[in-house]
């Protein structure tokens, strides 16, 4: 799991500069649910970053999404995006 969120961090400071990311787990907080499966991630990621702050919320939310699409498809179940 640590290394799966360190690919996180490498992938989105590749396209996105920030100046802190917080990759918080919820997936506990989900079991139970219809659709749970241990091997998706229900994640909520805090980002502080001057540059997402400086573009429309909605437009950095897809810019955030569009860097993880392939997770969104194999690894993350849910995504939380925060942008400070």
């Amino acid at each position: 799991m640590e290394n799966y969120f360190k690919d996180i961090e490498k992938k989105l400071k590749k396209k996105i500069s920030y100046e802190k990311l917080e990759i918080i787990n919820n997936s506990e907080k989900h079991r139970g649910h219809k659709f749970f499966t241990e091997d998706k991630y229900h994640l909520h990621l805090k980002i502080k970053s001057l540059y997402l702050k400086s573009i429309s919320r909605l437009n950095a939310q897809k810019l955030v999404m569009n860097v993880l699409k392939d997770d969104l498809k194999t690894k993350i179940h849910a995504l939380e995006i925060s942008i400070e």
